[in-house]
């Protein structure tokens, strides 16, 4: 190497020499000078064993393991509707949002927009845009203990005390072997029957007074046959809302009182366009007294 460099490598060897060949004067200055060269040597070797360096050997799983309180990471496996841990975790597809799957059924039946972020999941059939999130379900059960013990325990004891049939778990069947180029098979979770061919929305336009107390119709989105009639959507309402007898139910499409005879195919038909919104039947439906 060149001189500069060589003559500072050899300057500490010149220094060392000399301090040994001094007078005894200098000895408190040599003690110094040890101690300070052990503490460099254990450094040196502290370095070593922290980065997992000494004799070619790496860190034990133990010292790489990272305990983690439950409560870090609970925001991420509770529902937001019942802040409950996820049971039969179900995602919406339009959102990625995460719910117990009884929770977001639920909800549906009133609901299009998902109860996070607002936004509207399906404009007449939300349940078409969830789906399980087995993996997710898993990792709960994993991480909460006995939960999945619980809760086969309770959807026991619920079965068992109405005399009902216990379900039993769903067993994944062998896919058998194919040849060739395997057929990618595509089917939705909730299939609909092709007969029931028109949604109808229902639309509660008020009561006059003396109608009695009623329950509002949570459901106003109704999927039906074609063939069915105006008297059976009557039967519908007066069913789900507890309707008084004495009560009358009025039903309007446009500007058309309709009679109970009519089908919802042939209303359908005559109005036209005007009476559909959004691929939707629209019905109002008002209740009064009947005279007496």
């Amino acid at each position: 190497g060149a001189p500069s460099c060589s003559g500072s490598r050899s300057l500490p060897f010149e220094f060392e020499r000399g301090r040994t060949e001094s007078s005894g004067d200098e000895d408190d200055d040599d003690e110094d000078d040890e101690e300070e060269e052990v503490e460099e040597e254990e450094i040196e070797g502290d370095t070593g064993a922290r980065f997992g360096t000494d004799d070619g050997e790496l860190d034990s799983d133990d010292d790489r393991e990272r305990m983690i309180n439950l409560a870090e990471l609970t925001p991420y496996i509770l529902c937001s509707i019942c802040k409950g841990y996820f049971i039969d975790a179900t995602t919406i597809t339009e959102c990625l949002h995460t719910f117990c799957k009884s929770c977001i059924v639920r909800h549906f039946y009133y609901s299009n927009r998902c109860p996070k972020c607002n936004i509207v999941v399906h404009q007449t059939q939300p349940l078409y845009n969830i789906r399980l999130d087995r993996q997710l379900q898993d990792i709960v059960y994993k991480l909460v203990v006995n939960l999945e013990e619980r809760e086969k325990k309770q959807m026991h004891d619920f079965y068992k005390e109405r005399g009902l049939e216990v379900p039993k778990p769903a067993v994944p069947q062998p896919v058998p072997p194919s040849r060739g180029r395997p057929r990618k098979v595509l089917g939705s979770v909730f299939r609909i029957p092709p007969e029931l061919d028109i949604s109808i929305l229902l639309e509660f336009i008020g009561a006059n007074e003396g109608t009695g107390n009623f329950k509002p119709l949570e459901k106003k989105f109704v999927r039906v046959s074609g063939e069915a009639t105006i008297g059976h959507v009557e039967k519908f309402l007066r069913r789900k809302m507890d309707l008084d007898p004495a009560c009358q139910v009025d039903i309007i499409c446009g500007d058309h009182l309709l009679e109970h005879y009519q089908t919802l195919r042939e209303i359908r038909q005559v109005i036209g366009e005007s009476a559909v919104q959004d691929g939707l039947l629209v019905l109002h439906y008002g209740l009064v007294v009947s005279p007496l």
